[in-house]
């Protein structure tokens, strides 16, 4: 394997914990700037080894994790995130992809890129039926009840039209200061920037407190315009303005090429300061609806829009110190302590530093004064060393040998270091948090804390001391913080976790590659944990969605003798290993794809599920390989096209028909 394949691998894992800490955590670890550097490069080399990117890649995926506090909602049709530009030649380049599909003389429709959170919004009949937020782009948070405390969000619109809605939910400026002089006023530290507060405030659980925050909406996007006779996104615009949503018409503005979106952005970038919310970019979207079809998506990105980023902030502060963390991998990571500074609302006071070369490329010193930057409310990077500001006292950066955690001496792949001890604390606990979170065993309660400190007392060491933590009931109870019924909720919800399904199980054993998705596919097609672990590498490859290197990874890991003794001990501890969910041999549907367009009496969602169910796979666009379509009410232009290439065309009675067992 190439370095370029090895650092594909380095870089999925390094932004997948990076979104992580962005979209679930609400606290992110570096600047948007250095994460869209780190995801560029990632871009590239998968377009250079395409045979080797990763189902977990984060190109292939929309954004993070859901908020367990709140109910989930799966969404109808994905919540695509936005491709990055950052340059004059970056608009070009967009540009010329669009006119390279016979797209002649294209329009743009330029808008501002509120800083805020997204949300989507489904009326029924014209009444508010939920709001969510974008999660995962397939599944998010529902924030109805504090959606509803939203002033310029309709609860019910002028027509009965069952209909969704995307939009960004800001703080104003105004309203931040308002706030601030009411918390300063109290004795409580001031809210750092409107984003996070926009963002902490829908995701109240007490929707009084959203309603105190004084939230708004702008409105952008209509996902199915054709189905309402709409032609172009400013059509669709005007049409969500006139059903009474607030879309910011007044910065709204179709332009011609790329001489048109330069002389917005410039425009846009000279009355930034002045605006009543704060913005960190300029989208640009192609006008017409049926180039967009034409144009399509990636799983991640519409090709259609791009998101202009404003040039990243700069300040100047002191590096007081460098210290060494360890990650879940072993990753040893240098990490900047700054004097704290201000920037852009947020106080900085400690940042990544990557690895050993970007420290000594750099030649960053501890007591150096640093440029660092900074292009949206995240932690920035350090950029570059003052170097004129030396007094002779900075102490030159040395790379440790031996872990910080456990003390094993380092080794070195590529431009990182690692501690290869898989028993070192820092990286056990990671795991340990990992096997118990969301997703995978869903053990509610062991947050990372509960896992931290059962691990500290020494009470959880293994995957396996879950399973006795009822042994030291009378034990947990004494600890502070740890009551009788806390204690009893802990051990009831181990046990139940006992009964997931095998691919819980598979996901969260840490296996390289294998995401919840596709551990569901391997345990649907191999039933039970035995048959699994007698595979062959072939055997795992020839499942369609399985590619070698995933297959690689499952079969290794299966095969190593530690692993063999864990799922036994696991097995013996009474753990479920077989596919709990439905598995269906039907042949009309097995292997074949399907196109679902127009409004049906079944849930979408529902529907789909039946057809995965029976071994089938639901898609988004038509194509010459695409096998069925499943034709409802109020079709929009996929209906045509599955025509011209005369693809079989099912209604709701037929699909329901083919899929009975």
């Amino acid at each position: 394997m190439n370095n370029n394949i090895k650092r594909m691998e380095e870089l999925v894992d390094i932004l997948n914990q990076l979104g992580y800490e962005y979209y679930t955590l609400d606290n992110p670890s570096v600047s948007d700037a250095e994460y869209d550097r780190l995801m560029q490069e990632l871009i590239k080399l998968e377009e250079m080894y395409p045979d080797y990117v990763s189902p977990n890649s984060p190109t292939v995926r929309v954004g993070g994790k859901v908020n367990e506090s709140f109910k989930k909602i799966t969404h109808e049709l994905p919540m695509l995130s936005l491709s990055n530009v950052f340059t004059e030649e970056d608009i070009i380049n967009f540009d010329r992809r669009i006119r390279k599909e016979n797209i002649i003389n294209p329009k743009y429709v330029c808008e501002l890129k509120i800083d805020g959170l997204s949300v989507s919004l489904k009326y029924k009949k014209g009444i508010l039926e939920y709001a969510a937020t974008r999660g995962d782009g397939i599944v998010g948070e529902d924030i109805t009840d504090n959606v509803k405390t939203i002033k310029t969000i309709p609860l019910k619109l002028p027509k009965p039209l069952d209909i969704e809605v995307r939009g960004e939910i800001y703080i104003s400026k105004k309203t931040l200061n308002e706030l601030n002089r009411e918390r300063i006023k109290d004795g409580l530290e001031p809210f750092k920037n409107a984003r996070n507060l926009a963002s902490g405030s829908i995701r109240q659980l007490d929707s009084s407190v959203a309603a105190k925050r004084k939230l708004d909406v702008f409105i952008y996007h209509l996902p199915n315009p054709l189905d309402f006779g709409l032609n172009s996104h400013l059509e669709a615009l005007n049409f969500m303005k006139d059903l009474g949503f607030v879309v910011n018409a007044s910065n709204n503005k179709l332009v011609t090429g790329v001489s048109g979106i330069l002389e917005y952005i410039n425009e846009k970038t000279a009355l930034r300061e002045q605006l009543p919310y704060d913005i960190d970019g300029v989208v640009i979207k192609l006008n017409n609806i049926l180039d967009q079809m034409k144009l399509g998506s990636t799983v991640k990105y519409p090709k259609w829009a791009t998101a202009y980023k404003f040039p990243p902030e700069e300040v100047v502060t002191k590096l007081k110190d460098i210290i060494f963390t360890v990650g879940r991998t072993g990753q040893i990571t240098p990490n900047a302590i700054l004097e704290p500074v201000n920037v852009m609302g947020s106080t900085i006071s400690k940042t990544t530093l990557h690895n050993e070369d970007y420290v000594l490329d750099k030649d960053i010193r501890i007591g150096d004064y640093v440029v660092i930057i900074k292009a949206g409310d995240v932690i920035p990077r350090v950029e570059s060393v003052k170097k004129e500001r030396r007094t002779g006292n900075e102490i030159p950066f040395k790379m440790i040998s031996n872990c910080p955690i456990c003390n094993h001496a380092l080794v070195k792949k590529d431009s990182n270091y690692y501690c290869p001890n898989k028993s070192c604390p820092a990286r056990h606990i990671e795991s340990l948090i990992h096997f118990a979170s969301k997703g995978a065993m869903d053990i509610s309660g062991f947050g990372e804390r509960i896992v931290e400190d059962m691990y500290n007392l020494g009470f959880i060491k293994e995957i396996t001391d879950f399973y006795h933590l009822d042994k030291y009931k009378d034990e947990l109870m004494l600890l502070e913080g740890y009551g009788e019924k806390s204690i009893e909720n802990l051990l009831t919800e181990i046990e139940e976790s006992k009964k997931n399904s095998l691919e819980r199980l598979l996901f969260a054993l840490g296996i390289r590659h294998v995401g919840l998705k596709t551990a569901t596919i391997i345990a649907r097609k191999f039933i039970d944990m035995k048959t699994l672990m007698q595979a062959s590498i072939d055997d795992l490859n020839s499942i369609p969605e399985i590619g070698f290197e995933i297959s690689k990874s499952v079969f290794e890991f299966l095969n190593d003798c530690n692993n063999i003794k864990l799922i036994n001990d696991l097995e013996n501890l009474g753990l479920n290993m077989k596919y709990l969910g439905k598995v269906i041999d039907n042949e009309k549907v097995k292997d074949k794809s399907f196109v679902i367009t127009g409004t049906l009496k079944i849930k979408r969602d529902e529907l789909k599920n039946m057809i995965e169910t029976n071994g089938g796979k639901v898609i988004e666009s038509v194509s010459r390989k695409t096998d069925y379509l499943v034709l409802g009410e109020n079709p929009g232009s996929k209906y045509e096209k599955a025509k011209s290439l005369n693809i079989p065309i099912l209604n709701e009675e037929m699909i329901l028909e083919m899929l009975e067992k």
